[in-house]
């Protein structure tokens, strides 16, 4: 039996109140914080953490789901558990729907993915007319009918958030925003050449656990939360002209602001 990384994990602390697998789990947790575990390197054999440890093959199992719960590693049947890599970490920025990117021909989501360094794609696009929720006719002035625009946006392959745009139909109806690619800035662009010059932004952001069909569509990991944003954007007459309803990885961001002191 191979033995384990010197210095990596240590003994157990039998005066501790917390559970054994806690302990173990905690071990694991600060060896992978500090890099001596990568994204992807295997974690020590159950049967080497239980000689090491001194415990039974259920306690080190015990650890393992602990893990997999925090979203920090994978367990491949017949493999063994490994350090599940990361999505690249794309900063939220206060500043992503600047009209200086828009007159550029860059939508937020170009912009911060060449910020990163990294690939940007669009699939999963659907444009179609329905009936709004509730919620987001009160949001929008009450129209009767919008154009929704549902997409999911992937970095280097992986998927990190998807979203609804939901615009009055009178906005956008027979007009490039109603196509899947409105061109060059996204429909922001496009609105303000339509006349509606963009004036604010008012967003409310949560955290919460995913949905089954989130986890599904983002790829998530067991215990990776979700941040749900709702944004909606003005025109400098203050008619709300869209409402963009997104859920992202969290594991994937970092909300980065910057808020003035007077």
């Amino acid at each position: 039996m191979a033995a384990l990384p010197s210095g990596v994990l240590g003994a157990l602390d039998p005066t501790s109140d917390r559970a054994v697998f806690r302990q173990i789990a905690d071990q694991l947790r600060e060896a992978i914080d500090k890099g001596q575990f990568g994204e992807g390197d295997k974690l020590p054999s159950e049967a080497e953490l239980v000689e090491h440890f001194g415990v039974s093959r259920m306690t080190v199992r015990n650890s393992f789901s602990v893990l997999q719960g925090e979203g920090l590693v994978l367990a491949e049947h017949g493999k063994g558990v490994f350090v599940r890599p990361r999505p690249p970490v794309r900063r939220l920025a206060s500043d992503r729907f600047a009209r200086r990117h828009r007159d550029q021909g860059k939508s937020a989501f170009i912009v911060e993915a060449d910020a990163a360094g990294s690939r940007p794609e669009v699939d999963s696009l659907e444009v179609k007319e329905e009936r709004p929720s509730q919620d987001i006719s009160a949001r929008l002035g009450s129209p009767r009918r919008v154009l929704a625009r549902r997409r999911r946006y992937l970095l280097d392959g992986r998927p990190v958030e998807f979203a609804v745009s939901y615009l009055p139909l009178d906005l956008a109806r027979n007009t490039p925003i109603a196509q899947p690619n409105p061109g060059p800035g996204g429909i922001y662009a496009r609105l303000e050449e339509l006349g509606h010059r963009l004036d604010h932004f008012d967003e409310e952001i949560r955290a919460r656990m995913p949905s089954p069909h989130e986890v599904k569509t983002l790829q998530l990991a067991s215990g990776v939360p979700v941040i749900h944003l709702i944004r909606t954007a003005y025109d400098t007459e203050g008619r709300p002209v869209e409402v963009c309803d997104t859920v992202m990885a969290a594991d994937a961001y970092v909300l980065a602001y910057e808020l003035p002191a007077t």
